[in-house]
């Protein structure tokens, strides 16, 4: 009933930039936290920037000061922007979305398919 679609990952060099979309759609009432996570190879995944339903942020250490999460629900849309990156960011990024269902009124927790970033010179 709602499909979560990532778009932007790519190849860039250290010091780059990439901006993350994850665009929502399906039988949506309403959105609570909305995150994005990334699994590197051999690695398990973690969470690396969360959005609450009423705006505040958190990140993970690592990323602090370098990234920025965003949320548009007028487009059901969030965004990752990706600053001075890294070749330890490289790793397979996944948006998560709390979304509250039209049809049903409750909450169910949805993952996107993933897309690659990978920083390399």
């Amino acid at each position: 009933q709602v499909q979560l679609v990532e778009s932007g990952g790519g190849l860039v060099q250290p010091g780059g930039s990439l901006r993350l979309s994850c665009a929502a759609s399906g039988m949506i009432l309403s959105y609570n936290d909305m995150n994005w996570y990334r699994q590197a190879p051999g690695k398990q995944r973690e969470l690396v920037a969360r959005i609450t339903s009423k705006g505040s942020t958190n990140y993970a250490d690592s990323v602090k000061g370098r990234f920025t999460i965003s949320r548009d629900d007028a487009v059901n849309t969030v965004y990752l922007q990706m600053n001075s990156l890294k070749p330890e960011d490289t790793a397979v990024y996944y948006c998560n979305a709390e979304i509250k269902l039209v049809t049903t009124k409750r909450t169910y927790d949805y993952w996107g398919q993933g897309t690659q970033v990978t920083v390399s010179s």
